[in-house]
């Protein structure tokens, strides 16, 4: 086991609703792409930075324009130091047939590995995708009015994290798929912490006794006010990998302050689940966003 791996919900196979996209136009960016907003098209590994692993897929629905297509930006897990956007290419396939009015550009971050990349690195990729997209808004035809950011595991904090952390009033909504939220409090009470230290460690680059203040700083919940955005938030009751506490003690929170959300608890399901519990996951989130992003 280790804490904040790729999550199942999102890499497994078993993805509900799944259909293949004959209509869709998938390129590389390294290839000449032209972009037609009346067509669906999806264009792979474009560049939102300088580093190699700076990259995005940018999935745009037919019809898009920048005053009605509303865009999620997706951030993967893998405990800070793994994981890939494809594991979510099949929830993007999902949720482009449910979410017919949106872009998706499910983001790659640098990995905390061998002592590079550690915290801030990831955060500050999300943040410079965002730019990229606010930038490039024209071209790719989609409305940065109406932006929200989601996420697994680790990806999950980074989501919150960027969402919390900055005030943007573009951003209208939070997809939270358990992800920590608290660094300190996992340090501290995690189960396995011979586990869990050596992953936060290797994210923060020091110990939460070496730099208590840096946990701090890094944990989404210390950045939650009565103007953060509206968060769904998933779980399952038996995850070993992320404790329930870290979504427990936000959803309080943010209930505290009265900010809209929505917290699913699945009986014994662990970091990660498939079949109905997906299903339900999926349109759970179809009707928060619809019910707060317009």
């Amino acid at each position: 086991m280790q804490i904040c791996k790729t999550a199942t919900v999102i890499k497994t196979g078993a993805i509900i609703f799944l259909i293949a996209f004959a209509a869709s136009c998938k390129k590389d960016s390294s290839s000449p792409v032209v972009l037609d907003a009346s067509k669906q098209q999806t264009v792979t590994n474009v560049l939102y930075g300088s580093d190699t692993a700076e990259k995005m897929d940018v999935y745009l629905p037919a019809g898009r324009s920048t005053s009605s297509t509303k865009i999620l930006v997706l951030v993967h897990g893998g405990s800070w130091d793994a994981g890939d956007k494809g594991d979510f290419n099949s929830a993007v396939d999902t949720l482009r047939i449910l979410l017919p009015d949106y872009a998706f550009f499910n983001i790659n971050y640098r990995l905390a590995v061998n002592g590079k990349n550690i915290y801030p690195a990831a955060i500050n990729d999300v943040g410079l995708a965002l730019q990229f997209i606010n930038k490039n808004a024209a071209t790719y035809n989609v409305d940065t009015q109406k932006l929200v950011l989601g996420g697994a595991s680790a990806g999950a904090h980074l989501a919150m994290l960027q969402a919390y952390s900055t005030t943007n009033s573009n951003l209208k909504a939070v997809v939270d798929l358990f992800g920590p939220t608290d660094l300190t409090w996992l340090y501290n009470n995690h189960p396995f912490p011979q586990l869990a230290r050596p992953v936060l460690e290797n994210f923060l680059g020091v110990s939460l006794s070496q730099n208590a203040a840096l946990y701090a700083s890094a944990s989404p919940i210390n950045y939650v006010s009565a103007a953060a955005a509206p968060t769904i938030i998933f779980h399952g009751n038996l995850d070993d990998v992320l404790p329930l506490e870290e979504s427990q003690q936000l959803q309080y929170k943010l209930s505290a302050l009265n900010v809209p959300n929505s917290f699913t608890v699945y009986n014994g399901e662990g970091h990660g689940w498939v079949g109905s519990n997906l299903t339900d996951t999926y349109l759970k989130i179809v009707a928060f966003l619809k019910l707060h992003v317009e």
